[in-house]
C-alpha cells in the first residue's frame, strides 16, 4: 500500500450535544482512490467536514502531507491542496457555469488545456458555459461541482456521495470522470452509498459504523466477500449492476 497522504488518528467530533465521531482512525494512501462506506448516519459526511475544518475535531490528530490540520481554517486547508465537493454540491446558483469555475481557479486564470480536458469529461459544461448554474438539471449541477473541483490540480480530492439522486446515465459519466482522475495518479477520498460505484472505482476501502472505522482493506477483497458485505453494510455488491462506460446524458 502507498504511503498515506491523509491520516486521522483517534478523531472525535462533537456537534452541539451529539458525539458524532468517536475515535476515527483512517489512512488515505497517496495516489489511490479510497472508498469511505457505511450505513446512513455512520459518520462519513462528518468525517469529510471535520477534515475540511467545517466542524472542529474535539480530540485526535489529522495529518495531511506531513503537517497537522487540527485548528487550521477551512480556507487555509483548501489552499494546502484539498478539493471538497459536499453532498449538496455547494455551487453558486446565480452565477454562470463559467463564473463557478473561475472562482475555483485559486492560482490565477484557468489553464486552457486542463479546461478542455474537463470538457471532454463533461461536455455539458461547455454547452451551458454562460448559463446560470441554478438553471441546470440535478445531474448537470453535479458535473459543475465536480468540474470545479478539477479546475486546478489538487493533492487530495474529496467527494461526498456524488452519485446520489443521479440517473444511471449520469452516474456512468461521473464514474468515467473519476476513473480518468484516478488514472492521472490523483489521491481521492470518496463517500458513496452506491456499492456498484464503489466496486468500479475503489482501490482501498474503509467502512464506518457508529462514528468509528470498523473495517479497512482492499476494495477488491470486500467486493469478493458477500458475507463480509452483509455483516458490515447489510448489502451485497452483486445486487447492483456495475456502472458501464457511457456518454453523458441529460
Amino acid at each position: 500500500m502507498s504511503a498515506p497522504l491523509l491520516t486521522l488518528a483517534g478523531v472525535h467530533t462533537h456537534i452541539g450535544p451529539y458525539h458524532i465521531l468517536q475515535g476515527v482512525d483512517l489512512q488515505v494512501p497517496r495516489g489511490q482512490l479510497t472508498m469511505l462506506l457505511g450505513r446512513n448516519g455512520a459518520g462519513k459526511s462528518t468525517t469529510l467536514r471535520t477534515i475540511m475544518g467545517l466542524w472542529r475535531a474535539s480530540a485526535g490528530a489529522i495529518g495531511f502531507a506531513g503537517a497537522s490540520l487540527r485548528g487550521v481554517g477551512t480556507a487555509d486547508i483548501a489552499a494546502r491542496g484539498i478539493a471538497y465537493v459536499p453532498e449538496n454540491m455547494g455551487i453558486f446558483s446565480d452565477l454562470t457555469v463559467r463564473e463557478n469555475m473561475l472562482l475555483a481557479a485559486r492560482s490565477g486564470p484557468m489553464d486552457g488545456a486542463r479546461l478542455e480536458w474537463i470538457f471532454t469529461l463533461f461536455p455539458s459544461l461547455k454547452q451551458f458555459w454562460d448559463k446560470p448554474a441554478g438553471k441546470l438539471s440535478g445531474g448537470q449541477k453535479q458535473m459543475v461541482a465536480i468540474g470545479r473541483a478539477l479546475v486546478e490540480p489538487r493533492q487530495l480530492y474529496m467527494f461526498d456521495e456524488p452519485s446520489k439522486g443521479l440517473a444511471p446515465v449520469m452516474v456512468n459519466s461521473m464514474v468515467a470522470a473519476l476513473r480518468a482522475l484516478k488514472e492521472q495518479g490523483a489521491t481521492v477520498l470518496l463517500v458513496e452509498q452506491n456499492l456498484a460505484v464503489a466496486q468500479a472505482l475503489g482501490d482501498s476501502v474503509a467502512v464506518m459504523d457508529a462514528g468509528r472505522v470498523i473495517h479497512h482493506g482492499a476494495m477488491a477483497q470486500l467486493a469478493a466477500d458477500a458475507d463480509l458485505q452483509q455483516r458490515l453494510l447489510g448489502l451485497h455488491l452483486a445486487a447492483a449492476p456495475a456502472p458501464a462506460p457511457a456518454g453523458e446524458g441529460a
